[in-house]
């Protein structure tokens, strides 16, 4: 009786962990039923990160000289970058790789470090190096959201850490958006985002191509 007690409890808990996805699983599955349904191309510029870029949906518009594969999820962190990092990498095998990620880490967890953002993106940096060694990877600057104004400092050093970090590894660049998206007088144009004050406008995106381009291969 009792190991049948037993064995119940094991089907019991197999049944639960399945019913329990980790957070993101249906979007990194739909990713795999995109790449089945049309094989992504090789050589591509491959996006990954959080909703900055999953809303960017008309991105290849934006350069129509390029050929882009954007994997942004939202609300995604550093961390789940780490997590899902062998679905985000594996199957593309692209000519360069763009970062967009970190509001979400501190938006998450208020007592988050910079240090820990910034651990957490150099996990993710040395995965992609460990497949591969030599094409270009570029991180986006993590953008000043009005109404994540509590994190304001912790994202500029976060930056910081990044891009020093960033300037001695090759094939690397920091890529930063922040001054482009302020007015005359140094502050952040709210008007660039929606009325969450958290994603952006299409025109928020237009200054993001004008910095980015230059960084695209």
């Amino acid at each position: 009786m009792k190991k049948l007690i037993l064995f119940l409890v094991f089907i019991f808990s197999l049944g639960s962990f399945a019913q329990q996805k980790p957070p993101f699983w249906e979007d990194i599955m739909h990713f795999r039923e995109l790449d089945r349904q049309m094989p992504p191309p090789s050589d591509a510029i491959l996006l990954v990160g959080s909703s900055s870029f999953t809303m960017w949906k008309d991105v290849a518009d934006y350069f129509p000289d390029k050929t882009i594969i954007n994997r942004g999820f939202g609300g995604s962190s550093l961390q789940d970058l780490n997590f899902y990092a062998d679905d985000l990498l594996q199957p593309y095998h692209p000519k360069q790789i763009v970062i967009y990620c970190g509001e979400n880490d501190f938006a998450s967890d208020k007592n988050l470090l910079p240090e820990e953002a910034f651990g957490r993106f150099k996990i993710f940096y040395q995965k992609i190096r460990t497949l591969y060694p030599n094409i270009p990877v570029d991180y986006i600057s993590i953008k000043m959201s009005p109404s994540r104004k509590e994190f304001w400092p912790k994202f500029t050093q976060t930056n910081r850490l990044i891009k020093r970090f960033l300037k001695h590894q090759k094939n690397s660049a920091y890529i930063d958006i922040t001054k482009i998206m302020e007015d005359g007088n140094g502050k952040v144009r709210k008007d660039l985002f929606l009325d969450d004050m958290l994603h952006m406008k299409p025109e928020g995106y237009r200054l993001w191509k004008k910095v980015m381009e230059p960084y695209l291969k």
